[in-house]
């Protein structure tokens, strides 16, 4: 029923030509189908090493090997009415051919620029749509071993909202710190900023954000401080930030659907006016 398998990557020195079958030899092949040696060579590609060449040639054989068991066991089994499968194949064909034209037109027509003020508008409007699913913070980060001289002064820094303090943090951040996270606009995931610390073991987050501004946390060599600027919880709406880019992608979506639904009232129009179709009773 088949016979296989691939052995050297010789066996993609396809020769231009007559396609005789000592050119182009079968390498597989299930009942009356076949597969061909130039019917895999678009497989391998000049950074591919021998072994790797083999390994997915061989893959895609074994795959093609199997679609075709598939095909002639469905076959054997179902009877198909050949006029509804073709008529579901031309069907498949032409939505295909739409959504090619659709995509290529979308292409050249798409204004992909998306305003604020049209961001800010539909999350006013949407607001309500929007609802956390972990706890976001506003933070600054600090890592700094544990008999670093510069923790005494970090803490007594963080312990203070003056705006001086800021230039300082930053010094001792980028001069004493094994790592941080300075941006106080950002919102982040909190998971995320207390990854590989011992917070990431805290079972009651949420109770730790509600009673501390500052929080610190040591291991048997760091020293972990956090600064909470700001945090909101599950369930909560997210800010501005946090969702723009996520709104962005909504409005860029509903742009690509009116400009087709403009593109589909524009040809039927066109069409209507040249008397290009006909409706009979």
């Amino acid at each position: 029923m088949l016979s296989i398998l691939l052995s050297s990557c010789d066996l993609f020195e396809y020769k231009s030509g007559e396609d005789s079958e000592e050119e182009n030899p079968i390498i597989a092949s299930v009942g009356n189908q076949s597969l061909k040696r130039s019917e895999v060579t678009f497989l391998v590609t000049e950074k591919s090493t021998e072994e790797d060449s083999i390994n997915i040639t061989n893959r895609y054989v074994q795959s093609w090997i199997r679609k075709q068991l598939m095909i002639k066991e469905a076959g054997s089994t179902i009877t198909f009415d050949e006029t509804e499968l073709n008529r579901k194949l031309l069907d498949y064909r032409y939505a295909l051919m739409i959504y090619e034209f659709e995509k290529a037109y979308i292409n050249d027509h798409i204004d992909s620029i998306i305003s604020e003020n049209e961001i800010k508008s539909y999350y006013n409007e949407n607001k309500s749509n929007f609802s956390l699913k972990e706890i976001i913070v506003r933070t600054n980060f600090y890592k700094l071993e544990k008999n670093n001289q510069q923790n005494k002064t970090l803490e007594k820094l963080l312990s203070s909202d003056k705006q001086e303090n800021k230039a300082n943090l930053k010094q001792i951040a980028l001069n004493h710190a094994s790592n941080y996270y300075i941006e106080d606009s950002t919102w982040v995931r909190f998971e995320d900023i207390i990854v590989n610390t011992p917070l990431a073991e805290n079972n009651n987050k949420v109770e730790l954000l509600r009673n501390n501004r500052t929080l610190k946390v040591d291991d048997e060599i760091y020293t972990y401080y956090f600064k909470i600027l700001e945090y909101k919880l599950q369930d909560q709406i997210p800010p501005l930030d946090f969702v723009r880019e996520e709104i962005a992608k909504i409005l860029m979506n509903k742009k690509k659907v009116a400009l087709v639904e403009q593109l589909q009232k524009d040809i039927y129009k066109r069409a209507q006016e040249n008397n290009e179709f006909q409706i009979y009773d």
